[in-house]
């Protein structure tokens, strides 16, 4: 498997391959700012999700390095990202939703 920490572009994965992965406890995002701006653009992913069933990119880290799903946001919990088939995302490992 590749580390993506060395490289300049996260490294793409499939939806299903996330139950496998290990998330460190602390924020990927230093400011609050950053942390208010991930939380507002998670409400647009689920409302595009729910309503139009679109895809969207969720660039986030796991303890080996930095990784991109296009995948459609199902649920927003206080802590977590629901996907399809059940799958999760800690919220506070997500540096960007595109």
């Amino acid at each position: 498997m590749i580390n993506a920490t060395n490289t300049s572009r996260p490294l793409l994965i499939e939806k299903e391959n996330i139950r496998g992965l290990k998330f460190p406890t602390n924020d990927v995002l230093a400011s609050t700012d950053e942390i208010k701006n991930r939380y507002s653009s998670l409400e647009r992913a689920l409302k595009l999700g729910n309503l139009e069933h679109n895809k969207i990119k969720i660039v986030f880290e796991d303890e080996e390095g930095i990784k991109q799903v296009e995948t459609t946001v199902w649920g927003v919990t206080d802590k977590r990202v629901i996907l399809k088939q059940g799958i999760l995302i800690p919220i506070h490992r997500i540096h960007e939703i595109k």
